[in-house]
């Protein structure tokens, strides 16, 4: 992620460095990674949060019809799509509240996918390769 970072134009990369630090801030044990060529950070080996910058401005991936249906109001004047991306530029950063409320949202829906860990009864048991 540093290199991703390092290589961006300089207002945009003290954007994201502050963006990036926000988010490590409410999930300090995720881990970051470069996923679909975007800085990434996972959490229980599932990616959790995306960001990007692009020429013209940069996003935040992720955000629900109903996120941005709630978040309504602070977030007229910034762009967004219909596959759930924020768009914001260096000089108009997203509020930290709207960042927080995604990053917390995302969080817990990552955990409502997490598949069920198998308990150690079951581990111990060897798993049916064939039908019986």
């Amino acid at each position: 992620m540093d290199e991703y970072l390092a290589a961006l134009p300089e207002d945009q990369r003290v954007a994201m460095q502050r963006l990036r630090e926000q988010v490590r801030a409410l999930v300090p044990d995720a881990v970051e990674t470069i996923f679909y060529g975007m800085p990434t950070l996972r959490l229980d080996g599932q990616a959790v949060f995306h960001f990007a910058a692009w020429k013209e401005h940069c996003r935040v991936y992720g955000a629900t019809r109903e996120f941005l249906d709630a978040h309504a109001d602070e977030l007229k004047g910034y762009g967004r799509t219909d596959k759930g991306s924020i768009h914001f530029t260096p000089e108009r950063p997203l509020p930290a509240a709207v960042v927080e409320d995604l990053v917390r949202g995302l969080v817990a829906r990552a955990s409502r996918r997490r598949p069920p860990t198998r308990s150690a009864a079951s581990r111990s048991r060897p798993r049916r390769t064939t039908p019986p």
